[in-house]
């Protein structure tokens, strides 16, 4: 427990970044993208042989274009559909060489569209007007999905080592419990709430419903990247942090609450009813 704790620490810096934003936390997206990409293919090494290059290409051409386009005003999102669709390309490209198998091109795109598209979210989140001179330090949504996800992983580690008695889904993960779940979703409604009290009052309401969301959404993620280790026959996808794995052990909640703010910010916006 002391481990977890601690090394829970490590992740200390990625706060930092998200105060500062601007081109800095694109850059520490782009890293945490880059090592977590990384780690999904070597779990796979035994079993498929994932196209590292075009990974790496794919998040230079992610990261690079969204500090470039906030300048010239066009908002990172723009991007995505080309983004998609070169991806795309490049991945299915890689079977014309005739040393590549199915699988190992389907892997290299699960790879790039599930650590770096998800988490470039918080980059869609931390631009919310097309202009690199907006960015409001303690105003900004990306906030709301860190919180909730840290606030869940927190709230229902504790709430479970000390209510839970009831398994959540014990093929995936024995040691989650039901209370302990509970317990996350609670504590994530929490903390957004206290968040969205002190810097963003005007979306209350919203930052509450955020929390609820994100305390489930950030579980799921959570039981997502469980299944996926169990099915490759690895304990973690890393070794980095110390009683945590890798970067992706430790981001795997966060991949799942940053679209679900994104969008329900998005969609809030369109419908009007977003009034921060």
């Amino acid at each position: 427990m002391k481990t977890r704790i601690l090394s829970g620490f490590a992740m200390a810096p990625f706060l930092f970044f998200v105060y500062v934003g601007g081109d800095m936390f694109v850059a520490i997206c782009a890293a945490l993208s880059l090592c977590a990409v990384r780690e999904f293919y070597k779990v796979f090494g035994q079993s498929a042989r994932p196209v590292y290059w075009v990974a790496y290409v794919s998040v230079a051409a992610l990261y690079i274009w969204a500090p470039i386009g906030a300048r010239l005003q066009v908002s990172p999102q723009m991007f995505i559909p080309l983004w998609v669709f070169l991806v795309t390309v490049l991945c299915m490209s890689c079977l014309l060489d005739g040393k590549r198998e199915t699988a190992d091109v389907f892997i290299t795109l699960a790879g790039i569209f599930y650590t770096v598209f998800l988490l470039f979210h918080a980059v869609m989140l931390a631009y919310p007007v097309p202009s690199p001179d907006t960015w409001i330090r303690f105003e900004t949504p990306v906030w709301l999905a860190v919180f909730a996800a840290f606030g869940t992983d927190i709230f229902a580690y504790f709430t479970g080592s000390l209510l839970g008695k009831h398994k959540l889904c014990p093929m995936l993960s024995p040691k989650k419990t039901i209370e302990g779940a509970v317990g996350g979703v609670v504590g994530s409604a929490l903390i957004c709430g206290a968040f969205g009290y002190f810097a963003m009052r005007g979306v209350f309401v919203h930052c509450i419903v955020i929390g609820v969301l994100g305390g489930v959404v950030s579980q799921i993620g959570d039981l997502v990247a469980s299944a996926i280790k169990r099915r490759v026959g690895v304990k973690d996808f890393g070794n980095l942090i110390p009683g945590h794995g890798g970067i992706l052990d430790r981001i795997d909640s966060v991949l799942f609450t940053t679209p679900l703010v994104f969008w329900y910010v998005y969609l809030a916006n369109a419908l009007g009813v977003w009034l921060a």
